[in-house]
């Protein structure tokens, strides 16, 4: 296709064959790569945010490339407004291709050249509704998160003052006991103690609100309800695979087990080969739950139990029981794929066998 260039008020003449454009994204600055149908560069130039949405607007639609990294979604959804194609790129994917100097043009450049190898994974751009429904986990991860740092801190102060007990939220009771009853502990100290254990308590109603929203969404969403029914998958799980996971990108269940990195790395030279550890590819919070699902699969599993699948009781035979989590979480992946993209319910002795 040909088309004038219209770029920080300059205008050429020549006309312009885009085969590809790519865009290293940030809050103010946007660097923009093209090439023609030779795959020679005919674009460069970093565009103010105001200049970037002129720019996509003048132009005839074309394939534009961008990291799948914050903000890449929105601009995702700008450029399919404007009739262009849009494929974004797992950030991971384009480092190898990112050349020596690093800057933001280089970045755009390896951008480009990672969208022209064949088979390349693209993640595909949420809509609005999609991505407000999602906000919702990494709410709950966030507040998680400080809630750790809170009791953390918490622990620390208590040890220093020769005050320890077991790990876990439900021993924050237990730990401010002691502190009030040891007459050791300065009054000062256990009044800013005090202090963070009323944080967390408000931390824990806000978790314990979106962990009863969560369930209740699970329920109502008839996708989350037959996932619940695999064990080790609870409404939380359930729902993180929902609105995050997009089954049609992956060809099988091995494919998305690979791509979280339930997979061993493979070190293999001259015919021979090594396999590692997993390479925890891939989303780090599913991959996360799936193995948190697993343990706990495990930890209820019995032998001579009706439940009990002779696949797992066979790798706990001659298997630790953290490599039997990765090997189930391996398989709960597939049958994961499975269900969401044929949609089927769980089948326990077809899924475990």
């Amino acid at each position: 296709m040909c088309q004038c260039l219209a770029v920080e008020g300059q205008t050429r003449s020549r006309p312009v064959a885009f085969k590809r454009i790519a865009v290293d994204t940030s809050k103010a600055v946007f660097t923009v790569h093209g090439i023609d149908e030779a795959d020679r560069a005919v674009l460069r130039r970093d565009l103010s945010r105001a200049r970037f949405e002129a720019f996509v607007a003048s132009i005839e639609p074309t394939e534009f490339v961008l990291e799948a990294s914050g903000g890449a979604h929105h601009w995702g959804r700008v450029l399919e407004a404007h009739g262009h194609r849009v494929r974004l790129i797992p950030p991971q994917y384009v480092k190898p291709f990112v050349r020596r100097g690093k800057n933001d043009r280089a970045d755009a450049q390896a951008i480009c050249e990672a969208a022209g190898r064949p088979g390349m994974s693209v993640v595909p751009v949420r809509s609005l509704e999609r991505q407000a429904q999602a906000m919702v986990l990494r709410v709950r991860e966030r507040l998680v998160l400080q809630r750790t740092q809170l009791i953390n801190s918490l622990r620390g102060h208590a040890t220093e003052f020769g005050i320890v007990v077991a790990r876990g939220c439900s021993r924050i009771p237990e730990l401010m006991e002691r502190l009030r009853g040891d007459e050791g502990v300065p009054a000062a100290a256990v009044r800013e103690m005090e202090r963070l254990q009323r944080c967390i308590e408000v931390l824990d109603g806000k978790i314990s609100t979106l962990d009863r929203e969560l369930a209740e969404a699970a329920k109502v969403h008839e996708v989350a309800r037959r996932l619940t029914g695999v064990p080790g998958i609870g409404p939380i799980g359930a729902m993180t695979l929902v609105l995050t996971l997009e089954t049609a990108q992956f060809e099988s269940g091995r494919h998305l087990a690979a791509w979280l990195g339930l997979v061993p790395r493979e070190h293999s030279s001259g015919g021979k080969q090594r396999l590692g550890r997993i390479s925890k590819a891939g989303n780090t919070r599913i991959r996360q739950l799936l193995v948190l699902g697993a343990t706990a699969a495990i930890r209820h599993t019995r032998p001579g139990s009706q439940s009990a699948s002779p696949w797992l009781l066979a790798l706990l035979e001659r298997k630790p029981r953290k490599l039997a989590a990765i090997a189930l979480a391996n398989k709960m992946a597939r049958v994961v794929w499975a269900m969401m993209e044929r949609g089927t319910a769980y089948r326990p002795h077809a899924a475990m066998a």
